[in-house]
């Protein structure tokens, strides 16, 4: 059985993939490390390579987790990536995101900052059942704030302009924080929203079993 390497997204660990049924592979969860303060997305990347002992991987990776597979399959040309609900260039992130760069309020306060992410996840990405719902609190009280706001800054000043031709990209017609219409997707889930992989669990399993093991 094919191993699978799983990076989740910002805000989220192994347990954000509990939904899916990944019955048809040998599924690994990238744990996160801690950045350095001037760690970027590509040199993080890096770090987590050394979580992925596989000359010819196969990686997910979700939302932030799909950024940092992106700047993996840069450098892993043997690699099949397939990301989900994220974007593969910085011009896929819609520009009233990135002018948080020119008012960075996520380094005002740490906790806040938490805070407000879990409330924005919870009421506007919108996990719709209970169970996804009381998850996504539980891993968001665990996360370390720290990390949230490293990250945010990782993102906003992230300028990747390279496609790998390695790279399958999974977006839902739906998604509401990285919006269809700025990326350019290989497949469409529709109505899919970005937290999809808890609400749409069921088309995601099947789509990925068939990119896994084609």
């Amino acid at each position: 059985m094919k191993k699978v390497y799983f990076i989740s997204g910002l805000g989220a660990d192994s347990r954000s993939f509990k939904f899916l049924n990944l019955s048809f592979c040998d599924p690994e969860f990238v744990q996160w490390i801690l950045p350095s303060a001037d760690d970027t997305i590509p040199s993080y990347a890096k770090k987590l390579l050394t979580s992925i002992n596989d000359e010819n991987p196969t990686i997910v990776g979700v939302s932030f987790g799909g950024m940092l597979a992106t700047e993996i399959a840069k450098v892993y040309p043997n690699a099949k990536v397939i990301i989900i609900s994220s974007c593969k260039t910085y011009f896929e992130i819609p520009g009233y995101l990135r002018c948080w760069r020119y008012v960075p309020i996520y380094k005002f306060h740490s906790n806040s900052i938490k805070n407000s992410a879990g409330q924005f996840v919870l009421n506007i990405l919108g996990a719709k059942g209970i169970e996804q719902r009381k998850m996504q609190q539980e891993i968001l009280k665990d996360t370390d704030p720290l990390f949230i706001r490293w990250a945010i800054h990782a993102i906003l000043t992230w300028r990747n302009t390279v496609i790998p031709n390695n790279v399958i990209h999974i977006h839902g017609s739906a998604d509401k924080l990285l919006p269809y219409s700025y990326v350019h997707a290989d497949y469409t889930i529709n109505k899919g929203e970005h937290v999809m992989i808890m609400d749409r669990p069921d088309e995601l399993s099947e789509l990925l079993k068939k990119l896994v093991i084609t």
